[in-house]
């Protein structure tokens, strides 16, 4: 089982940047999709960015987030990046890491599909961005 543990969230001002990191232990598989989600208590976990590691690392990012956030792994693919600059209050939620090995469309596809396509999930680290 893969495990991906989140870290570095926290609450910051509107305008503020945060580096969040979710570390990976227990792949076996050489491709994987890796994605970081997030949720709003009561709305529907979404999509904020996904790389294509092992599949030329192409990257893809939801219309909120394009300009300000950055996705990025290691050299040892063992380690997940986000970076957030400029936050805003709606970005607060509950952000995820996830992973979904072998994909046999591209990452990009897998992430505009939906969380469901994802098999590998983080425990989550809070972001709350204040006015």
């Amino acid at each position: 089982q893969v495990q991906l543990v989140e870290s570095g969230g926290g609450s910051v001002q509107s305008g503020g940047s945060l580096r969040l990191s979710c570390a990976a232990s227990g792949a076996t598989d050489s491709r994987y999709c890796m994605g970081w989600f997030r949720q709003i208590p009561g709305k529907e976990r979404e999509g904020v960015a996904a790389i294509d590691s092992g599949g030329g690392g192409r990257t893809s990012y939801a219309d909120s987030v394009k300009g300000r956030f950055t996705i990025s792994q290691d050299n040892g693919k063992n380690t997940l990046y986000l970076e957030m600059n400029s936050l805003k209050p709606e970005d607060t939620a509950m952000y995820y890491c996830a992973a979904r090995p072998t994909p046999y469309y591209t990452c990009g596809y897998y992430f505009t599909q939906g969380p469901a396509r994802f098999a590998y999930w983080g425990q989550g680290t809070q972001v709350t961005v204040s006015s």
